[in-house]
């Protein structure tokens, strides 16, 4: 006998395909055809299952469901299904569950179909959302196939009923789950070849968005969200189409076919540059949907955890008793940090009264402040940061002062920069900025976009010199100047980066009002900072013409040369990979390289004018 979902893969794939031009379109309308499909070919398999069956299968007591990507009509050209039978114990014995499912999933593995199938009783499944957290997520969308509907439903109104009472307990487990895959997987936003599921900003977040909804702590956004989850779906269709499986790993042999198949290669162009505009597109268009899906994680989260500060009892944070046994209203209460500037619930936000359409070092304010306190900026400070007036060429020493202290905050300024670019804040303070910025990087030692490992680079750059000393306050401007901006020259076609990026270097620093000494050692520490690097690999440090031209790449300056190796060692340790891998050994901050560098370090500073 035929079965039902024979060739089911094949289907799923034939009406997935492009449109005769190479292009993806309509891909909310094919994951819905997909999912009608599906259902509709379970159901005919579940009545194939209960016809040849050697016993009869009641009505009631046993059904049929689906969760995960189908039961939300997401199912993807190669997705797995995740598949459930629900059942009451009397309803049938072990054996007779056993017979029955082995007639419903050898069809559906022989048709070459990826299964995620399980059967459990309603307090089974209650069990399991009780003390798995992914599973409670993941269950929080179960969908009737066929059988007893009833009892999927009420099993799922129940799951869905048991979140809600525990949602305030679970909520910092939730959050730390998101934590934790971050550690992991990093932002979708910065990663050349990102895990379009697990990543920050990816589809695993807006399950937790709806987590989060489903739990009625707060709303779930919609409008620009909603258009970015289903266009992070379409690129996980592509992603499908060209690997012909079940991947959601945008690896590099994909990325110019799947920019292509989302219509982001230009015809008119050669094919090489055709290829490389095409990714830097499509890097650039996963960073808009992933900095989207995270900030309606982050504003979700955020206002979930208010809710719970202020639910028990209901408008306590605002009730306080007067003496005559009345009550009157509180204000919430806000800790000035800097002007216009303030901390309320573990969270940095504009001070009453602030109008931000009137001051444009505001951002810079508000950024500084979240950096030294370490504290995430409200969603709603951010969307209120994008009114002020900044202007990229309208610098004084306050606003230089505060954009240097922003960048010398260490690791807080990663998180932080993050939050403002959300908001487009640097690409205003320096143009020259948006062009590197979501730009994936050419080089096979980066994990990261361009954009992503400059802000790294300067977060790991610290006043200790390597000969003993501490900088002063102007070199230690340069030192990180040139953090933020040694790869500013990273544009498409550019052959010597470096050189590029001095140019650029040299721009941005005079029209913000650098002192003409930071500007020139920041500039040079921009054109040379591959240049200890490549002398450590390349050139003979015994050779003392060598140490000699080095010292001379830096105008024989001690203090430069000190600068300069604390940008190479910062460069080479932020590239991505984890410590351990080999990407890190063969291209990172190893001993052995740093044992070289320091090797050339010294050999250059014999070259030096003695102190």
């Amino acid at each position: 006998m035929t079965s039902a979902v024979d060739g089911l893969k094949q289907r799923f794939m034939d009406m997935s395909q492009p449109d005769q031009d190479g292009i993806y379109r309509n891909g909310a309308a094919k994951r819905k055809a997909r999912t009608a499909l599906a259902m509709d070919c379970l159901r005919q398999l579940w009545q194939q299952a209960v016809d040849s069956v050697s016993f009869s299968v009641p009505t009631t007591g046993i059904g049929f469901g689906a969760v995960g990507s189908l039961a939300r009509g997401q199912v993807g050209p190669s997705s797995d299904l995740d598949l459930v039978i629900i059942y009451e114990p009397h309803a049938l014995n072990d054996q007779q569950l056993n017979e029955l499912a082995n007639k419903l999933w050898y069809p559906l593995w022989d048709s070459g179909l990826d299964l995620d199938q399980s059967i459990r009783t309603r307090q089974q499944c209650e069990a399991v959302t009780d003390s798995d957290l992914p599973a409670a997520m993941g269950w929080l969308d179960v969908k009737p196939i066929t059988g007893d509907t009833a009892l999927i439903e009420s099993t799922a109104t129940s799951i869905l009923e048991r979140w809600r009472k525990a949602a305030r307990k679970r909520l910092p487990e939730l959050l730390e789950s998101a934590t934790k895959r971050l550690d992991e997987f990093g932002r979708l936003a910065y990663i050349n070849q990102p895990d379009i599921k697990e990543a920050r900003g990816g589809l695993r977040d807006s399950v937790l968005v709806s987590a989060l909804a489903a739990s009625w702590l707060a709303d779930r956004p919609h409008g620009r969200y909603d258009e970015a989850v289903d266009a992070l779906l379409d690129v996980r269709d592509c992603i499908h189409l060209t690997a012909n499986k079940d991947t959601n790993l945008l690896l590099s042999p994909y990325q110019d076919k799947v920019a292509a198949m989302l219509g982001l290669a230009d015809p008119t162009l050669p094919a090489g540059e055709r290829e490389a505009r095409s990714i830097d597109d499509l890097q650039t268009r996963l960073a808009r949907i992933g900095r989207q899906i995270a900030f309606a994680l982050d504003s979700t989260a955020s206002r979930a955890e208010h809710s719970l500060v202020h639910e028990h009892p209901r408008f306590s944070f605002f009730q306080i008793l007067s003496p005559r046994g009345g009550g009157k209203r509180e204000a919430p209460k806000f800790e000035v940090v800097a002007p216009g500037v303030a901390k309320h619930e573990q969270e940095i936000v504009l001070a009453p009264g602030v109008d931000p359409s009137t001051d444009r070092d505001l951002p810079l304010r508000v950024a500084t402040a979240a950096a030294e306190f370490d504290l995430p900026i409200s969603p709603v400070t951010l969307g209120n940061l994008r009114r002020c007036p900044i202007r990229d060429s309208a610098w004084d020493e306050t606003s230089r002062d505060l954009f240097v202290r922003l960048l010398a905050s260490g690791p807080a300024l990663m998180n932080v920069w993050e939050e403002i670019d959300f908001a487009d804040i640097p690409g205003r303070w320096m143009p020259e900025w948006l062009g590197i910025r979501n730009r994936p990087s050419a080089s096979a030692a980066h994990r990261y976009t361009i954009d992503r490992h400059s802000v790294e680079v300067v977060s790991r750059l610290g006043r200790e010199s390597p000969s003993g000393d501490r900088y002063d306050d102007r070199h230690y401007t340069a030192l990180l100047m040139a953090g933020i901006l040694h790869d500013i020259g990273k544009r498409p076609f550019v052959n010597d980066h470096a050189a590029e990026g001095a140019r650029h270097a040299a721009t941005i620093m005079k029209r913000m009002g650098f002192d003409p000494d930071i500007a020139r050692w920041t500039t040079i520490l921009v054109r040379e900072h591959l240049t200890l690097s490549e002398f450590a690999t390349g050139r003979n440090p015994n050779d003392p013409a060598v140490g000699a031209e080095l010292a001379a790449r830096i105008d024989r300056d001690g203090v430069l040369l000190d600068m300069l190796f604390d940008l190479t060692r910062a460069d080479g340790s932020s590239l991505g990979a984890t410590p351990g891998e080999a990407i890190t050994k063969q291209y990172g901050w190893s001993n052995w390289r740093a044992s070289l560098v320091r090797t050339m370090y010294n050999a250059a500073r014999y070259h030096l004018p003695k102190r």
